[in-house]
């Protein structure tokens, strides 16, 4: 292929990583790529927690760069995506997975069930707050802004305890050595699409075609699962909400939860299913929580 493909990217050094690893795959394939960087909603308004809270933040200009055709592909976060498709933009491929837990990075090297009462922990997160919360309640949870180095930081100024961020964007950072404890499941429940980079093309598109190739089976099943969870309970990706699919290609185990802001009450549940039955299975998760109370805790979220 001649034509030289335009991936856009945010512009932060996480995005760049991730946009990074697309480039390379494309590469591997014979293709001629280079990066676009495009400054989005959510990179301009980083202090504004009402623009943070909105859906689609760091998608939507990525998206409208590509309709428009100043690009040709987009690589995002999968959990950045909007649980509502764009129309005229498709998800060429998914990347295989990383690391989708969450991750403590504290300043005296504790983990999560050592940390002093009262212990100040920074994340922007309703998810990972209402977590930390059911494991800890005597916990004092705060916001903190900013990208990963920024909160790092803040970190080591000595304005939080610990904070806790997403396990994989240290580990493409090169910072690896920073992680204090990669939080299992069980304790923190990813958030929906976390760890997957998701390449979106124009629908109709040929290059569907080939960009198709970097598609990893398994972790689309995963990613349609958790998004149709998500989608089913009506929540976006600010949401205290959180799925998280094991697919081998053939079987899918997906687990899903509503937990309130205060953490003190969780509903949860597992299913499982054939892989190629993803989204119905995770409909079909978010129906049975639904009928369990999770919408009451979803709207006590909202309000």
């Amino acid at each position: 292929m001649s034509r030289v493909l335009r991936v856009g990217t945010r512009g932060s050094a996480l995005a760049l990583a991730q946009a990074d690893l697309v480039v390379q795959a494309l590469r591997s394939r014979g293709m001629a790529v280079e990066l676009v960087t495009i400054r989005t909603t959510g990179d301009r308004n980083q202090r504004d927690s009402s623009v943070l809270l909105g859906t689609g933040v760091f998608v939507k200009e990525l998206e409208h760069a590509l309709l428009d055709g100043r690009i040709d592909l987009a690589a995002h976060s999968a959990k950045d995506l909007p649980t509502a498709e764009t129309a005229g933009v498709s998800v060429a491929a998914f990347l295989t997975r990383g690391d989708p837990r969450d991750a403590l990075v504290s300043r005296s090297g504790r983990g999560l069930g050592d940390l002093p009462p009262g212990a100040r922990i920074g994340t922007d997160s309703p998810r990972r707050r209402a977590f930390l919360l059911a494991a800890r309640s005597d916990l004092e949870v705060t916001g903190i802004r900013g990208n990963v180095d920024t909160r790092l930081r803040k970190l080591d100024a000595g304005e939080f305890a610990a904070i806790v961020v997403a396990a994989i964007g240290l580990q493409r950072l090169g910072l690896s050595e920073r992680i204090t404890e990669a939080l299992p499941p069980e304790v923190m429940l990813p958030a929906v699409g976390q760890g997957a980079i998701a390449v979106q093309a124009r629908t109709g598109d040929p290059l569907l075609s080939p960009v198709a190739a970097l598609d990893h089976l398994p972790t689309r099943q995963e990613v349609l699962a958790e998004r149709a969870f998500l989608r089913t309970v009506g929540g976006g990706c600010r949401a205290p909400i959180a799925a998280f699919a094991r697919s081998d290609g053939t079987r899918i185990v997906l687990d899903g939860a509503v937990i309130s802001p205060d953490g003190r009450q969780v509903v949860r549940d597992r299913m499982e299913g054939p892989a190629d039955e993803a989204s119905a299975l995770g409909a079909a998760l978010a129906e049975r929580l639904l009928a369990r109370g999770a919408a009451a805790l979803y709207a006590e979220s909202r309000a």
